[in-house]
């Protein structure tokens, strides 16, 4: 077991609760390589916003740690690590681990030279994409879908409640805010049975305020910004972008269940 060289490496403990979900059988040759510093070497480069050939020496070589990010991405090992621990901080907070309610909104970020799909979002004034997320009343998030900046609030999020996993079969109700409109709220109702309720700004209102069950989204995305890959959309396929934002939110849900 490697030891934690970096703030980002997981615990011993962290580890262990995690590492049955990457440890699975195995035919032929012996593995070479430490999973867990695969792991690590895969939150490095989230936190730090490192590319992939700068990755430190004292883990792997690059191309092992990113063969087994793409393949962890493809078999959907990421998102069932991110389900699994979803509920159980959900149960160590004394909840359901399935929630009953939810907040929904996007953010539009800015994407680099890289080549890849991207868009102008007329409203933010931003050319890049856009990242529709659904999260609970804890602000742990239930789905992503990241699109071109171009893309409506109200297509965004159909695209995420198509999408919404087993863990959302609870869910009932959903805030929004008031770029949610038209055939959704219906839609949404006839379909998923779900209720969507606009949380709109007071029209009086002057300077900043805390508007009712909205902050617990944008408290995510400022959970988000805290890893440095996160800060623009630096690749290619909006796939890996979802894919990292699972790794960020699944590291601080191991924190709050194992804090050492």
């Amino acid at each position: 077991m490697q030891a934690q060289i970096y703030p980002s490496d997981t615990t011993k403990n962290q580890w262990e609760h995690i590492k049955d979900a990457f440890v699975a059988q195995q035919f032929g040759r012996p593995r070479e390589v430490d999973l867990q510093a695969v792991v690590n070497a895969i939150l490095y480069v989230t936190m730090t916003g490192c590319q992939w050939r700068y990755l430190p020496k004292e883990y792997p070589p690059w191309q092992n740690v990113y063969y087994y990010f793409r393949k962890w991405q493809q078999d959907g090992t990421w998102h069932r690590i991110h389900e699994r621990l979803r509920g159980q901080v959900r149960q160590k907070a004394g909840r359901h681990k399935h929630p009953t309610a939810g907040c929904l909104d996007s953010q539009s970020v800015k994407t680099t030279c890289v080549p890849g799909e991207r868009g102008y979002d007329a409203a933010k004034k931003v050319m890049g994409r856009k990242r529709h997320m659904l999260v609970d009343t804890m602000g742990l998030l239930l789905c992503v879908v990241v699109t071109t900046a171009c893309v409506s609030e109200s297509a965004g999020a159909r695209l995420v409640l198509r999408r919404m996993p087993g863990g959302c079969k609870k869910l009932r109700k959903v805030w929004v805010d008031g770029g949610y409109f038209g055939t959704l709220l219906e839609w949404a109702l006839v379909r998923l049975r779900l209720v969507l309720e606009v949380v709109k700004r007071d029209a009086q209102q002057k300077g900043f305020a805390i508007l009712p069950r909205r902050w617990v989204i944008e408290r995510t995305f400022a959970w988000l910004s805290f890893h440095r890959r996160l800060s623009k959309d630096y690749e290619r396929f909006p796939k890996t972008s979802e894919t990292f934002i699972y790794i960020a939110m699944t590291r601080l849900m191991l924190r709050r269940l194992h804090p050492n």
